[in-house]
């Protein structure tokens, strides 16, 4: 026999809103009955449907957790991988479970974000930067369903958002280098003008002109943030002389790929050329040389990502974005 609530109340001797009250953990139940009741929920090992439960008390504890754009890093960027562990993991103290949603499926009717969302009855959703941002978003956000980005400026009535501070990073980079005597300084960025290539190229550019340095086009090349679009950078870099004295890649793993190219010019870091990178993956420590970088709090990024949007769900507004500091990590290269 399937159970239901109300065959629950009649095995303890009692109302079936006495049962809703000890499984939901409401007041005003005694402890003798409390105790009764969980007896007959363990020894029936009895639990209600997720939606029945979802629609008694309007509550799914469900977040969405959206990886965002046509082109988007999912689950195979270290960086976003270490975010979204402590997005998870502080979320879930806080009580909820995470949902994701695919975008692959638009084209087979499954939906848009919003669709999907009303239909699961998330309470919120955590959305991750990506690159050519569907439609899909924008309706998301405006709908007044709670939003949080990350690395991704969301504008709504219930939404905010955390990023590293962009320019910081760069303009960091470039007055270290200028510090160690350096003027003649290249730049892999991204393809696409997602907020994070904007702010990092915008802060090398200001920071090169403010410090009197000269930026020189045929040194500034884009890739995808994976290491062989940083290898075909750097290889389009090296392609005529002179040859920049440093280079920053506003990823680690493009700055991987540009140190094998370096080293197949037959050229070495860092006595002809130094790389400094960016995020601080675990590989920065382990590669050869050990990679210059820097650090960004991605344990920081995830947790104030899941506190902005638990406070999102429970009616504050207007919460303005976040914005987290960065650390340079000077190594060997």
């Amino acid at each position: 026999m399937k159970l239901n609530i109300k065959n629950i109340a009649k095995m303890a001797g009692v109302a079936p809103s006495t049962v809703s009250k000890v499984m939901n953990n409401y007041s005003g139940v005694s402890e003798e009955t409390k105790r009764r009741v969980l007896e007959v929920i363990k020894e029936t090992e009895y639990y209600p449907a997720f939606t029945a439960r979802t629609l008694a008390t309007k509550k799914s504890k469900l977040i969405g957790l959206i990886y965002a754009g046509k082109i988007n890093v999912d689950f195979t960027h270290p960086f976003f991988n270490e975010v979204v562990n402590a997005f998870k993991k502080t979320i879930g103290m806080l009580g909820y479970d995470i949902i994701m949603f695919s975008n692959e499926s638009f084209e087979h009717d499954n939906g848009g974000y919003l669709a999907r969302c009303r239909y699961y009855h998330v309470e919120g959703c955590v959305i991750i930067s990506g690159d050519e941002i569907e439609e899909g978003i924008e309706e998301l956000v405006k709908s007044g369903i709670p939003c949080v980005g990350i690395d991704i400026e969301l504008s709504g009535p219930r939404a905010s958002y955390v990023m590293t501070d962009n320019i910081g990073l760069a303009t960091k980079v470039v007055q270290h280098l200028y510090s160690d005597g350096i003027r003649d300084i290249g730049f892999i960025g991204a393809m696409r003008e997602s907020a994070v290539a904007k702010y990092r190229k915008l802060g090398f550019e200001n920071t090169m002109r403010e410090l009197g340095m000269q930026i020189n086009e045929n040194w500034i090349q884009y890739g995808d943030y994976f290491e062989e679009s940083g290898y075909i950078a750097m290889k389009k870099i090296l392609a005529s002389k002179p040859y920049p004295k440093a280079i920053f890649a506003i990823s680690d793993l493009m700055a991987f790929g540009a140190l094998r190219a370096i080293e197949e010019k037959g050229l070495k870091v860092p006595q002809d050329i130094r790389i400094i990178g960016c995020d601080d993956i675990d590989a920065c420590r382990f590669s050869s040389p050990r990679l210059s970088t820097v650090k960004q709090y991605k344990d920081k990024l995830g947790k104030l990502a899941a506190n902005i949007l638990n406070d999102l769900i429970n009616g504050k507004s207007q919460i303005k974005p976040a914005f987290i500091d960065s650390e340079l990590i000077i190594r060997e290269s």
